[in-house]
């Protein structure tokens, strides 16, 4: 008798923690998750679309990336003005951070060193 009763205790316990939950490594998003999560994020902080992301990597905390959006648009399009911004989010995908690293007209070459 106390085996079921630990059985159906545990099981209460585990359904409790699904209830609240309860992050594990199993249930971290995987890399296109966390893709979608910041840009949407980051749209809903901003008020910008964002176009593109030029980088993304695994932190020891987390995950960083680098995300275009188009801040003003003008006509032509070319002339609109671009921003890349380094966002950060924490190892489930939630925005911790974010920053405006360059800004720039969307027709000009990236004047960055190790630009293409």
């Amino acid at each position: 008798m106390s085996n079921t009763n630990n059985t159906s205790q545990s099981q209460s316990s585990q359904e409790t923690q699904n209830d609240n939950k309860t992050h594990t490594v199993d249930d971290r998003p995987g890399p296109m998750e966390v893709l979608r999560q910041a840009r949407a994020q980051l749209a809903e902080l901003t008020g910008m679309v964002a176009e593109t992301v030029s980088s993304f990597e695994q932190t020891e905390d987390g995950w960083s990336l680098e995300v275009e959006v188009l801040e003003l648009e003008r006509v032509p399009d070319t002339m609109s003005l671009m921003a890349g911004y380094e966002v950060t989010l924490d190892d489930r995908g939630q925005l911790t951070g974010y920053r405006r690293v360059r800004r720039y007209e969307r027709g000009r070459a990236d004047a960055r060193s190790g630009g293409r």
